[in-house]
C-alpha cells in the first residue's frame, strides 16, 4: 500500500476539518450540480457553468484567472502562497449534444468545487498553492490540450478529479484517441456515357472501409476504429470524384495511437494506388493521450473515500472507458481520474437514463462523498511531508517503462 495510506494522528482533525467544510456547503453544492444540470451546455458554449463556477470561487477568496489558454470558458482560480507544492482541483463541466449531462460533469464539477472550498476553509494559511482548475470541452474539443499546451499545470504537483459512472474503480482503464479525415479524389463521369473516362472516388472510400474490416482483427487489445462516410457523392448519375470519411481512433497507449494512425495513412494510400485516386488524410483536432494513473494519489483517494463507505477496486482488465484529455495532463503530472458509480454496472453513461442519475440522490451522495475525498487527498500533498516526492517518483517510473 503506498505510504498516503498510512495517516499520521496530526492529519486526522485536518481531514475532519475538511469533511465539515463539505458538510456546511452540502446544499450550496448540490444547487451548483442542479443549476449545471439544468441549463446543459455542449463544449466550448459552458459561459453560465463557467459564471457560476467562478463566482463561488470569488465569494470564497480564489483569485480567479478567467480565459486561461485563450479559451473564453476555462478559468484558473488560485489560493495560497505561491511557494511549496501545488495541488490543481480539476473541474469539468460541458454537456453532450441532446443527452445534457449524460455523463454527469455537473457532478464532477461540484465535487471540483467542495474540494476547492473546503480544503482552502480547513487549512488556512500553508506553505502551497491550490489551485481549481475549470476545464471546458471534454466531450468535444480537449480543453485540457489546450491548458496543458499553455503551461497552465507547469510546476503542479497533483492534478485531482473524479469521474461518475457505472463503476467503482481506483483508476480509469482510459485510452489515447484521434481522429482522421480521410479523403479520395477521383474524376467525375457519366456512368453510362462514357463510364472509362470516370475515378469512383467513392469506390475508393468503400475499398478503404473494407481494408479496415481486415485490419481491425489484428489491431492490439484497446485499439479500434470506427468510422462515417461523410461526404459520398452528389448525384447517382454522376461518378463521384470526391468522397470522404471521418475516423476515429483509439490506441491502448500514445504509442499505440501512434502506430495506428500512421497504419491507416498507408492503407489509405494504398487503396490510393489500387484504384487510381488520391488520398488526402488529415488529423483532426488534438490528439487525448491515454490515461496514467498515479497510484499513491489515488491510493489516498480511495483511502479517504472508504470513509464514506465507497470501497473502490482495481479496473477489470479489458474494459476500456473511452478516452478523455486528462490523459495529456496525467503524462506530465501526476494526476488521479477514479470512477464513483451513481448506477449499477449493468447501465452506460452516455443515456438518458445516467443523465437523470446525474441529479438524484445517489448523485448526489457520491459528489459529495467524492468532494471529501478530494479535499482531503489535496491536504495530503499539501501538509504531509513527502507525499509529493512518492507522486513524483511513481509518475516517473511510469514513464520510464512507457505506460
Amino acid at each position: 500500500m503506498p505510504s498516503t495510506t498510512d495517516v499520521p494522528p496530526s492529519m486526522e482533525p485536518v481531514y475532519a476539518r475538511v469533511r465539515q467544510e463539505v458538510a456546511a456547503r452540502a446544499d450550496r453544492l448540490w444547487d451548483v450540480a442542479l443549476a449545471l444540470h439544468r441549463e446543459p451546455e455542449t463544449a466550448y458554449e459552458e459561459h453560465a457553468a463557467a459564471t457560476l463556477l467562478t463566482g463561488e470561487l470569488e465569494q470564497e477568496g480564489f483569485e480567479v484567472e478567467r480565459g486561461p489558454a485563450g479559451l473564453p470558458t476555462a478559468f484558473a482560480a488560485r489560493t495560497g502562497s505561491g511557494a511549496g507544492p501545488r495541488v490543481a482541483l480539476l473541474m469539468e463541466y460541458d454537456a453532450l449534444p441532446l443527452l445534457g449531462h449524460a455523463c454527469g460533469h455537473n457532478l464532477i464539477a461540484s465535487a471540483g468545487l467542495g474540494a476547492a472550498l473546503a480544503a482552502r476553509a480547513a487549512l488556512g494559511d500553508i506553505e502551497g498553492t491550490l489551485l481549481a482548475v475549470g476545464t471546458p470541452a471534454e466531450e468535444s474539443g480537449g480543453g485540457k490540450v489546450a491548458e496543458v499546451a499553455a503551461g497552465l499545470f507547469d510546476g503542479v504537483d497533483a492534478a485531482l478529479m473524479f469521474h461518475p459512472g457505472v463503476y467503482d474503480w481506483a483508476w480509469a482503464p482510459l485510452t489515447a484517441s484521434a481522429q482522421l479525415r480521410i479523403g479520395f479524389h477521383g474524376r467525375a463521369a457519366h456512368p453510362t456515357g462514357n463510364p472509362t473516362e470516370g475515378i469512383d472516388a467513392l469506390g475508393a472510400l468503400i475499398q478503404f472501409f473494407n481494408t479496415l474490416g481486415v485490419l481491425d482483427r489484428r489491431l492490439p487489445q484497446g485499439s479500434h476504429v470506427q468510422g462515417i462516410v461523410t461526404d459520398g457523392g452528389r448525384a447517382t448519375n454522376i461518378v463521384p470524384e470526391y468522397a470522404e470519411g471521418l475516423f476515429g481512433l483509439r490506441g491502448g497507449t500514445s504509442t499505440a495511437l501512434a502506430e495506428l494512425v500512421e497504419e491507416l495513412r498507408s492503407c489509405a494510400e494504398g487503396v490510393a494506388r489500387a484504384t487510381r485516386t488520391k488520398a488526402e488524410v488529415t488529423e483532426v483536432g488534438g490528439r487525448y493521450e491515454h490515461f496514467r494513473d498515479n497510484e499513491v494519489l489515488s491510493g489516498a483517494f480511495a483511502h479517504h473515500l472508504k470513509r464514506a463507505g465507497i470501497a473502490l477496486s482495481q479496473p477489470t482488465p479489458g474494459i476500456y472507458l473511452g478516452s478523455s484529455d486528462i490523459g495529456n495532463v496525467s503524462t506530465r503530472v501526476p494526476a488521479i481520474h477514479p470512477f464513483v458509480a451513481i448506477m449499477g454496472s449493468e447501465n452506460s453513461d452516455h443515456t438518458p437514463e445516467f443523465a437523470r442519475a446525474a441529479a438524484g440522490p445517489r448523485g448526489r451522495a457520491v459528489m459529495l462523498a467524492a468532494a471529501e475525498a478530494l479535499g482531503c487527498t489535496a491536504a495530503d500533498v499539501l501538509l504531509r511531508a513527502g507525499v509529493r516526492d512518492e507522486a513524483w517518483a511513481a509518475f516517473r517510473e511510469k514513464a520510464a517503462q512507457g505506460l
